[in-house]
């Protein structure tokens, strides 16, 4: 850069910051800018022609006001003027103003990307270097449309100098960021990848930020880097301080690009070219025993210098998780870390000792450690370094090692900072439902648990402890015992009251026969903590009681009288109220047999996945609990997953008819809230846990046709569950844009829907959409995923849902809003209710718009929603069938089409994808055993139609005759086109 001449002193703009110093008060500051500005703004006016000096001047003077806060609404034209000059000091100038004052919508910023062409094809490096700098302060999206397919071009020539390399790849990588739809390297790809070979160890330092970001997008087309990257790391790492003196910085050679290089090869799995992978691995292991020479500075720079190549070195070991012998060794290394004086290295070190314990290689000398950790979790003041010795805990955890980890959490919780109880709590479930070999060491940990931390136990702890407990014969003995003799306690948390009804009320009767724990204890111990508890709590404990009524007969007219108080028939809660008059109608007019009947045990719990697992995930963040913790948490802790998602509802323990669920009962689980009053599902019911992972957790639900309304009719006071008719709008404003047509392919998206009601309905580069999705009768509830694939945000999400044409009056379709903002490699969730009024043939259309990185993002799709969602099965003998087809004989109820065969003609797939549809698929009906014969009833709002389906295959010819007979024309039509598109 050349040297600023003596003359550049602009003696007016340092006599002008001297006197606004001088300025005693706000407001003589703003009188003397006010006199500054009238002063430019005649200069600029004036017709005398100024020189580049003074424009110089002003403009920097107003650049000076601008920076102190105030608006400047003028001079812009004199620093698009300043660009042209040949003077650098005045250039520098006048891009140093645009780059600050000049917006993207400017009307000059046609002028100014015609002096940046000129400046970038000078060849001036001096120019070029300014000009560059420009375009990516200001980073528009206006400036990489003009500019992005020219920089690559100046960043590969041969003739370019190096300091302007340096900045064209700096400037493409911030067009990138922003824009990246339209930087595209195409033919430039090669020859960017080969700077990684540039004698110039600045232009590689900033040629890899660049390959890294592309390479992250696009690992494929950048996959020839590696090689090259392995190369010129192995020179680094060989080199000896003296031999990059200009890039050594305390005795460490070219720290920084040395971490660069070892970022860029975790973007890509081990080279498979052995020489590369052996290169690779000798550099790696070069780097682990220069960690272990004494330090040749005592500066705190040369250490820093020094462990950021080593973590980053450890980052990638860990990445590949291929090599024994490294992966030891990066453990033993980072257990000296452990008890370093440093509290960042001890952080740092637990941070990677963490991700190392998830390896088999690594899993057994990270163990070795568990001593020093627990220890940092007992000691250590920053809570951060504790949380990080929490996580290592967690995952170094085995069953060699489960009850002393648990047992240290457990204490470490009755001291440990608020901030991470609930992350610890549910750590704790997790370890000890994972490794539980002994169930009444689970049973007493989870009680402990909740004990020490009980506002901190969520539902899913409490509800997963009774299910287990139900699945498992073997321990609901000491689970009643220990729950009664923990009731005890003068001071009781709520959450074990709430255990301890549910389990009291199941198998109190095993503890009976002792005179300490009587029934009349029991119940007495139970009701002393009634006037306690919260309305649902208290909700809990009436069906408990009923319960009681059942095991221990000698108990019901102290119950009823409870029951009969003012307190409770009277109670100003109406769940309560109902519940108190109905448990009280039914204990007195049902014979012993019906209350046997009515009130048995509750049956096992499905196996299902624990929701712990995907509550901690959430918590955490994405990515904090991986798939493969999730699959191991099945199949190591399978033994004892007995119980499933769904919360143990509180009326499961009362009579399906006993009571209805409150306006706030949530049948799908959407708020993860256990709904009050519901009556346990059969195990074929639809409205069990919709969905294993990522989908909410579905507590047990009504099982009267209306109860699957009930969300819709009498949405909850909550804001965040009111459901927003027809459209998905957020708080921020939604872009202006009218919605796209739907996407060409949107039918044969549709047509994959029609036999599966889960799956991924549409993925792209930038965005996924998975669906999963339940009906009965004549109602659905569906669920949609939007997953970011990208590492940048989505900002202004909005959804609308809108039914075209006549689909409005034929489907009513309720929708929650989604957040406006997606984080890069995040997924949120929309939940839509729909309610078929009468058979039509349409799909809803869904639109999305998002910005990515600037750019409006708009796409519209049809929602796999069609007339045989809302199919009821009908078994038929082979007599009804046919009278029932003769009686469907007129011409408009049958729809025919023959066809060829567009798939394999599997028995098994045609027999799924008729499953799939939603009829019953009847066995034994048709004269012919090679045909398939479906009967189903569409059930709509207004009425109901009956459909009968013939499948006729003819496997030599490749040929289907399929035909339907409806009891309304329309939809005969309709589902012979839905049908002939899936065989």
């Amino acid at each position: 850069m050349p040297a600023v001449s003596k003359g550049d002193g602009m003696r007016g703009l340092a006599v002008f910051i001297s006197d606004i110093r001088n300025c005693k008060s706000k407001e003589a500051e703003i009188k003397r800018i006010n006199k500054e500005l009238a002063n430019i703004r005649s200069k600029f006016k004036g017709d005398k022609a100024l020189d580049g000096y003074s424009k110089k001047k002003y403009v920097c003077k107003l650049l000076f006001i601008f920076l102190l806060g105030h608006d400047i609404d003028f001079g812009h034209m004199e620093a698009v003027n300043l660009l042209s000059s040949n003077k650098y000091t005045e250039k520098q100038i006048g891009y140093l103003f645009i780059s600050v004052l000049v917006n993207s919508n400017s009307e000059l910023i046609r002028l100014i990307n015609n002096a940046i062409k000129n400046d970038l094809s000078s060849r001036n490096p001096t120019f070029m270097c300014l000009a560059l700098h420009c375009i990516a302060n200001v980073g528009s999206r206006e400036m990489a449309e003009a500019f992005a397919s020219e920089i690559p071009r100046i960043l590969v020539a041969g003739d370019t100098m190096d300091s302007v390399k340096q900045s064209a790849a700096l400037c493409l990588l911030r067009l990138y960021k922003t824009s990246p739809d339209l930087v595209l390297m195409g033919e430039w790809t090669s020859r960017v990848v080969h700077l990684l070979n540039d004698q110039h160890m600045g232009v590689v330092t900033a040629a890899i930020s660049l390959i890294t970001c592309l390479s992250q997008k696009n690992p494929d087309e950048f996959k020839t880097c590696v090689s090259l990257a392995v190369s010129r790391l192995s020179r680094i790492v060989s080199s000896a301080s003296t031999d990059l003196q200009d890039y050594t910085y305390y005795f460490v050679p070219a720290p920084w690009l040395s971490c660069k290089l070892l970022r860029l090869l975790q973007c890509y799995p081990p080279p498979e070219d052995g020489a590369v992978k052996g290169r690779l691995v000798e550099c790696l292991e070069t780097i682990l025993n220069k960690a272990q020479e004494p330090p040749k500075s005592k500066k705190v720079q040369h250490s820093n210098a020094k462990n950021a190549i080593l973590f980053e070195a450890i980052s990638l070991i860990i990445h590949y998780d291929s090599e024994p012998n490294l992966l030891v060794r990066a453990c033993n290394q980072l257990g000296q870390f452990l008890q370093h004086r440093e509290t960042n290295l001890r952080y740092l070190a637990l941070e990677s000792m963490c991700t190392l314990a998830s390896s088999e290689f690594s899993h057994e000398a990270v163990k070795t450690h568990i001593e020093t950790v627990i220890n940092a979790l007992k000691t250590e003041r920053d809570v951060s370094v504790r949380q990080r010795a929490a996580d290592l805990l967690y995952a170094m955890c085995d069953r060699s090692n489960a009850k002393q980890i648990v047992a240290e959490m457990l204490s470490y919780l009755e001291t440990a900072d608020y901030s991470i109880r609930e992350e610890m709590v549910l750590k704790v479930a997790i370890l000890a439902e994972k490794y539980a070999v002994d169930y009444s060491w689970y049973v007493d940990t989870i009680l402990n648990l909740i004990r020490i931390a009980g506002d901190y136990v969520s539902e899913e702890v409490w509800y997963r402890v009774i299910q287990i407990v139900i699945n498992r014969d073997d321990v609901q003995g000491y689970a009643a015992k220990t729950v009664f003799e923990a009731l005890q306690a003068p001071a009781c948390h709520e959450n074990m009251v709430k255990v301890g009804g549910y389990i009291l009320g199941e198998f109190g009767n095993l503890i009976a026969g002792d005179p300490r724990s009587s029934p009349l204890v029991q119940f007495n111990l139970l009701h002393s903590k009634f006037h306690l508890c919260s309305v649902p709590t208290r909700a809990l404990l009436l069906s408990a009681y009923i319960k009681f009524i059942n095991l221990f007969p000698e108990t019901k007219a102290t119950i009823q009288e409870v029951l009969r108080c003012d307190s409770q028939i009277r109670n100003s809660d109406v769940e309560l109220q109902q519940r108190a008059v109905e448990y009280l109608k039914l204990s007195s007019i049902a014979s012993t047999d019906v209350l046997a009947t009515v009130l048995e045990e509750m049956p096992p719990f499905p196996e299902r996945e624990s929701s712990i697992l995907a509550k901690l995930k959430k918590k955490k963040g994405p990515g904090a609990v991986s798939v493969t913790e999730l699959e191991d948490s099945k199949r190591e802790g399978g033994e004892l997953n007995g119980g499933g998602d769904r919360g143990p509802d509180t009326s499961a323990m009362a009579a399906s008819n006993a009571s209805t669920p409150s306006p706030s009962a949530d049948l799908l689980g959407i708020r993860s809230a256990a709904p009050i009053g519901a009556a346990p599902t059969s195990a074929g019911s639809l409205l069990v846990d919709v969905f294993s992972e990522a989908g909410p957790t579905a507590p047990s639900a009504a099982v009267n046709d209306d109860g699957f309304l009930r969300d819709l009719e009498q949405p909850t006071e909550t804001s965040d569950s009111l459901l927003v008719e027809g459209s998905g709008d957020s708080d921020s404003a939604p872009p202006s844009e009218d919605p796209a047509p739907p996407l060409s392919e949107a039918d044969e998206l549709l047509n994959k829907f029609v036999c599966k009601n889960n799956g991924v309905l549409f993925e792209n580069q930038l965005l996924q959409i998975g669906i999963k999705s339940e009906y009965r009768q004549n109602l659905g509830r569906m669920y949609l995923f939007y997953g970011n694939k990208t590492s940048v945000q989505f900002a202004s999400f909005t959804t609308t849902v809108s039914c075209p044409g006549e689909l409005q009056s034929h489907l009513n379709v309720q929708t929650k809003p989604v957040e406006p903002l997606v984080e890069g490699g995040a997924q949120i969730q929309q939940v839509l209710n729909i309610e078929c009024l009468t058979d039509f043939s349409d799909a809803p259309l869904l639109n999305i718009k998002f910005r990515y990185g600037g750019a409006l993002q708009n796409l519209t799709l049809k929602l796999p929603v069609t007339i045989n969602k809302f199919f009821q099965p009908t078994e038929m003998s082979s007599h009804d069938f046919f009278q029932r087809w003769k009686q469907l004989s007129q011409p408009q109820q049958e729809a025919q089409k023959i066809f060829k065969a567009n798939h394999s003609m599997d028995t098994e797939v045609l027999k799924a994808k008729l499953l799939g549809l939603g009829s019953a698929l009847l066995d034994n009906v048709d004269p012919n055993p090679e045909n398939y014969v479906c009967a189903g009833v569409i059930q709509t709002k207004g009425q109901q139609v009956g459909c009968l389906l013939r499948l006729e295959p003819n496997a030599q010819a490749q040929m289907y005759r399929l035909t339907l007979r409806c009891s309304k024309d329309s939809v005969s039509r309709r589902l012979c086109e839905l049908l002939a598109e899936q065989f």
